[in-house]
Formats: structure tokens, C-alpha cells, sequence
């Protein structure tokens, strides 16, 4: 699995297990509900702005957000 579905993967968990819709963190971390749509669906190359925007409006840290096993025993050569 690359990089890019890795990320949108563990924001649609952490948003899910939140009870938030799209909607509801796409307005909490200031960004578009389509773009959260398309960074859940691993088509959007995400910032790590953004990515920090999503941890704070899931009230999760960035050491929390990347401790999951999606991102234990990447390939280096991950897109």
C-alpha cells in the first residue's frame, strides 16, 4: 500500500472513531470537505501542514497519528 492511501486510511479510523463526519473536521482543521474526501481516498498528496491541521482537529499528536501499524514496515520506496 503506498504512502498517500496509509495516510488517508488513518484519518478515515481516527475521524471514525471520533463520531465526526467529513463535514465536521474538514471545518474544525479549515479545509474543504472534498479535500479531506480525496486524502481519505489516497489521492491527494497531503502536506504535513495539513496532516497537523487533521491530528489537531482529532485531537491526536503527530507521534500518536504516524504510531499505528499502517505506517510499521514501509518499503522505502513508498509513493
Amino acid at each position: 500500500m503506498e504512502v498517500k492511501a496509509k495516510i488517508g486510511q488513518r484519518i478515515k479510523d481516527l475521524r471514525e472513531q471520533s463520531d465526526m463526519s467529513q463535514k465536521e473536521l474538514a471545518y474544525t482543521a479549515d479545509l474543504d470537505r472534498s479535500y479531506i474526501a480525496s486524502v481519505e481516498n489516497g489521492c491527494r498528496n497531503i502536506s504535513i501542514v495539513n496532516i497537523y491541521k487533521i491530528a489537531i482537529a482529532l485531537n491526536v499528536s503527530l507521534k500518536e497519528f504516524f504510531n499505528a501499524t499502517e505506517f510499521d514496515n514501509s518499503a522505502a520506496s513508498d509513493n
